[in-house]
């Protein structure tokens, strides 16, 4: 079993993807196939009305109407799958504020992101930036939760509170080199690949990249 905490979290965003994408197969099926009856319905009626007028006519016009039935279908079904992606990956977000909420489960992943971050730059000395929550946190404790992250270096804690829901930044002293290790940036990272992951489980079928929404 892995002991990189970082790792784990990542593992289990992709976990949790997976599962939440589940959740809205049952009501995308349900949706298109209300989408596809509709459509369905009103090209009938149409066709009954001009084959009573012409059926050449009729014929023509049902051609172009299919045409452009299709394209607003597959432009509705477009959003729909795009904003599916998007509430699975908005509980994702969610998912990761609760963590940052669970101190036992959530220090261990602080710890791991600024180590990883500090092995990153090539500096003696280095500032770590957190949100308000975690500077409260590491309020008269910085110094022991620290000190083995980056053995050989210093690390400094910056009592400006950084705009993140979670994670660190890391920078050298002279802010010329810096690691984003927020929880933003690192979802920021993610985040193409997470996409995908949600909608090769939502449609696997017609899956051929992650889908434009529109």
């Amino acid at each position: 079993m892995s002991n990189d905490p970082a790792a784990e979290l990542e593992a289990a965003l992709i976990a949790r993807a997976k599962i939440l994408a589940q959740e809205f197969i049952d009501g995308a099926a349900q949706r298109r196939a209300e989408i596809m009856a509709e459509a369905n319905e009103r090209l009938h009626l149409r066709e009954e009305r001009e084959v009573l007028a012409a059926r050449s006519a009729a014929d023509k016009l049902q051609r172009q109407q299919v045409q452009s039935a299709e394209i607003r279908l597959q432009g509705e079904y477009d959003r729909l799958r795009w904003a599916l992606v998007q509430a699975v990956l908005t509980q994702l977000d969610e998912a990761l504020t609760a963590l940052a909420s669970d101190e036992a489960r959530y220090l261990p992943v602080l710890a791991e992101f600024i180590r990883t971050a500090a092995h990153a730059i090539d500096a003696g000395s280095l500032v770590v930036e957190l949100n308000a929550r975690d500077l409260a946190r590491m309020s008269g404790r910085w110094e022991s939760f620290s000190k083995d992250l980056a053995p050989g270096k210093t690390l400094q804690l910056s009592r400006q509170p950084l705009a993140c829901s979670g994670g660190a930044l890391l920078r050298d002293t002279e802010n010329r080199v810096r690691v984003n290790q927020t929880f933003e940036g690192r979802k920021q990272r993610m985040n193409e690949m997470l996409a995908q992951v949600v909608m090769e489980k939502l449609f696997p079928a017609a899956h051929a990249g992650v889908a434009s929404h529109g």
